[in-house]
C-alpha cells in the first residue's frame, strides 16, 4: 500500500476530499490528465470564480434523490467555505441573488486550494492519465499507485475544451453502479426555424420570468442567434426536458402598462408602447409576432388582455440544448441511491468514493455547484480520515 487514498480528479471536489484528508493524517495523492488543477475553476464567474452562494440550501439542487444532498451541506455550509477564504486572506464581493466572487481572480481559490492540500501533505500528480484501474485484495491500483480507497472526483463531460470526459461514469459501471441518463444542464437552449424570427434580435436581453418543466426563475433571458440564454434561461433548462415548452414573462402587469398606454397615447401602436418598457429591437420584434395593426385607442379591453397574455406568457418550443460544449454543469451521474450521504461511499464496494459533479447532485446557477463540490469533499475526507485512523 502506497497510499491511504487516491484521488482522481484535482478539480474542487477532489481537491477539497485531499486537503480534508491529508490534514488529518491520511497519506492521499491526487492524479490529473490535465496539465494544471482546477481548470473549471479558473474560468468561473468570468475568472472571478462564484465560489459559493449565501442563499445555498438543499431545495436549490436537482437529483433523483432531493434529499440526498441534505447531510453534505449541513455539514459544510456556505459559511464554512467562506470563513476559509477569509483565513486565506482572499477579498470577496458579493453580487445579486447571494453570488459570492473573488475580488481579484479565481486563481485565489486554486492557490488556496493547494495551500490547503500542502498542509496536509497531498502528493498531486498531474499529466498522469487514470489508465487502467486495479482493484485486487482491497486495494485499487491506479497509474502504479496503490491504496484501499479511490475517490472518483472526475466531474462530468460539460466544457470538453476543458478536458472534461465521462470516466467517472465509465468508472461506476465497471463496478456495477448505476448511473443516472447525464445530460447538459445550466446550458443555452436552441429554437426551431419556426421561431426563429427572434434569430434577427440576436444580442437582445431583458428581465424575465422563465418557466420549464415546472420551475421558475426571474433573471435576465438573452435572445441569440440560435434561441435562448441568460441565466433565467440557465436556470429552467436544468428542468426543461425535450418536447416541453418554455415559457418567458418579459413584460409583468402587461395589463395595466397597455391600458394605461392606451390612456396616454391613444393614436399610438402596440410597438411604442412596448418600447417604453422593453430593448427598441425586441418591442418591435414582439410587436411583429402579436399582429396588432390598430391605434391603442381603438384596441378593446378583450384585445389588451389577450395582448398582456402573450407578453407574460411568452412560449417557445426549443428544439434541443447547446450541448456539453456550452452546458455549465452536468446533470444526472452516479446514482445517489448506491452512495451513503454522509460519506459519499459506494455501499456496495468498500473503498469506492464519488464526489462533484461526477454524482447525481446538481445545482442552480450562482455559486451552487460550487458549494456541492466543497461540501461532498469534505464529507469525503472526513470519511477518509476516519478509516485511516481506526
Amino acid at each position: 500500500m502506497d497510499y491511504d487514498a487516491i484521488i482522481l480528479g484535482a478539480g474542487g471536489a477532489g481537491l477539497m476530499a485531499a486537503a480534508t484528508a491529508g490534514q488529518a493524517g491520511a497519506r492521499v495523492l491526487v492524479i490529473d490528465h490535465a496539465d494544471r488543477p482546477g481548470k473549471k475553476i479558473l474560468i468561473s464567474g468570468g475568472g472571478r470564480c462564484n465560489f459559493t452562494n449565501t442563499g445555498t440550501e438543499a431545495e436549490c439542487f436537482l437529483s433523483e434523490n432531493p434529499h440526498f444532498a441534505k447531510s453534505a451541506l449541513s455539514r459544510y455550509t456556505q459559511w464554512d467555505f467562506l470563513a476559509l477564504v477569509e483565513d486565506h486572506k482572499i477579498a470577496w464581493h458579493e453580487k445579486t441573488l447571494g453570488q459570492l466572487f473573488c475580488d481579484g481572480s479565481a486563481r485565489q481559490i486554486v492557490a488556496m486550494l493547494l495551500a490547503e492540500c500542502e498542509k496536509g501533505g497531498v502528493d498531486i500528480r498531474l499529466n498522469t492519465p487514470a489508465g487502467e484501474i486495479g482493484h485486487a485484495d482491497g486495494l485499487y491500483t491506479v497509474a502504479g499507485a496503490r491504496a484501499p480507497v479511490l475517490v472518483v472526483a472526475t466531474g462530468g463531460p460539460s466544457i470538453p475544451k476543458m478536458g472534461a470526459t465521462g470516466i467517472a461514469y465509465d468508472i461506476a459501471r465497471r463496478f456495477g453502479v448505476n448511473v443516472v441518463t447525464p445530460r447538459p444542464a445550466l446550458v443555452p437552449l436552441t429554437l426551431p426555424e419556426a421561431e426563429m424570427p427572434f434569430r434577427a434580435i440576436s444580442g437582445v436581453a431583458c428581465p424575465a420570468i422563465a418557466t420549464a418543466g415546472g420551475a421558475t426563475f426571474e433573471e435576465a433571458a438573452l435572445f441569440t442567434h440560435k434561441g435562448l440564454s441568460g441565466p433565467a434561461i440557465l436556470q429552467v433548462s436544468s428542468y426543461w426536458s425535450p418536447g416541453q415548452p418554455v415559457s418567458l414573462n418579459v413584460l409583468p402587469n402587461a395589463a395595466h402598462l397597455l391600458r394605461d398606454a392606451r390612456r396616454r397615447m391613444p393614436r399610438a401602436h402596440l410597438k411604442a408602447a412596448l418600447t417604453e418598457h422593453l430593448p427598441t429591437r425586441l418591442a418591435d420584434a414582439l410587436a411583429a409576432r402579436i399582429g396588432l395593426a390598430t391605434e391603442l385607442g381603438n384596441v378593446s379591453d378583450a384585445e389588451v388582455d389577450r395582448v398582456a397574455m402573450e407578453l407574460t406568457a411568452l412560449t417557445f418550443h426549443p428544439s434541443g440544448t447547446e450541448g456539453y460544449a456550452k452546458a455549465e454543469v452536468t446533470a444526472g451521474g452516479i446514482d445517489t441511491g448506491a452512495l451513503s450521504s454522509k460519506t459519499m461511499e459506494v455501499r456496495a464496494v468498500p473503498g469506492l468514493y464519488a464526489v462533484g459533479e461526477a454524482v447525481d447532485v446538481t445545482g442552480w446557477l450562482g455559486g451552487y455547484n460550487f458549494q456541492w463540490a466543497w461540501a461532498s469533499g469534505v464529507a469525503c475526507g472526513q470519511a477518509i480520515a476516519a478509516r485511516t485512523q481506526i
